[in-house]
């Protein structure tokens, strides 16, 4: 006895994927974290930076703090809730700003400093003094 042909034939794709371009778009690729996007692209030429990479702080002046870390060279906004993340980076001709940053979110141990993106010794205690020997006086 034969079966009773199927009421339903499906398309000849992989249903239920999505139809996705091959490429990433441009939005999709400047979203990238910078770490995977130097493993997939290689390492982009840009000048040294320094980046601040700091939570949602109770203090009083945050308000100001993401004011200058959106006047940033590249400002990031990751995560939600107890996990958001702001991420700032700052070419050597910004100390002035790099500075007001860190007097806001420095005292908070959840702050990190990278030095081109990545964490080096001493960067709260030897990097960011040097820089801000940049700082007209």
């Amino acid at each position: 006895m034969a079966p009773d042909p199927p009421k339903y034939r499906p398309l000849e794709r992989f249903w239920p994927y999505a139809d996705l371009p091959e490429q990433p778009t441009e939005a999709e690729l400047a979203s990238l974290d910078p770490a995977l996007h130097e493993a997939l692209f290689g390492a982009s030429p840009r000048p040294f930076s320094i980046t601040l990479v700091f939570p949602s702080l109770d203090v009083p002046d945050f308000s100001k703090a993401l004011e200058l870390a959106k006047s940033s060279a590249e400002f990031r906004q990751t995560g939600t809730g107890t996990n958001q993340r702001f991420r700032a980076r700052f070419w050597s001709g910004d100390a002035a700003r790099l500075r007001d940053l860190f007097q806001i979110v420095g005292p908070s141990d959840a702050t990190d400093v990278l030095i081109d993106d990545r964490p080096v010794p001493y960067a709260r205690e030897l990097w960011l003094p040097l820089i801000w020997l940049l700082i007209p006086r």
